[in-house]
């Protein structure tokens, strides 16, 4: 069996984060300090660089910041998936987060558009948020 190298290794700081995806859940990390959530999960405040942290669990609202049509990816696993749309998305607690946007024709994306949290299956147990439009 050839090894998945396209697969994340979590660590102390990002495991709780890959637990709650599979569970459903996308968390952000939130400044004691300075009170500023930040994403991707590190173990101190971007901002002000208070180790101060914890994790919170986001809404799933989001709205779309920017995006891109990737018509051609030869890395697996993407290279399955193209045309995708790749994505900047500001979540509702702040942060801003790349992601994929799906269940939508990529000429019907609009700057400011209200998107929600959906999660994708990689393999392995591996489950990654993604975007689609809000209901």
């Amino acid at each position: 069996m050839t090894a998945r190298y396209d697969l994340p290794v979590p660590d102390a700081t990002t495991q709780p984060w890959w637990d709650a995806a599979s569970d459903g859940r996308l968390l952000v990390v939130r400044c004691g300090a300075c009170g500023e959530a930040h994403f991707y999960p590190r173990p101190f405040c971007p901002r002000c660089g208070a180790d101060d942290v914890s994790w919170e669990r986001c809404s799933g609202a989001a709205t779309l910041y920017t995006w891109s049509v990737v018509h051609r990816n030869d890395l697996p696993p993407f290279r399955d998936k193209v045309p995708y749309v790749a994505a900047v998305v500001d979540l509702a607690e702040g942060p801003r987060m790349m992601t994929t946007v799906v269940g939508i024709d990529p000429g019907q994306l609009q700057v400011g558009m209200a998107l929600e949290v959906a999660f994708e299956e990689l393999g392995e147990g591996y489950v990654v948020p993604v975007f689609r439009p809000a209901a």
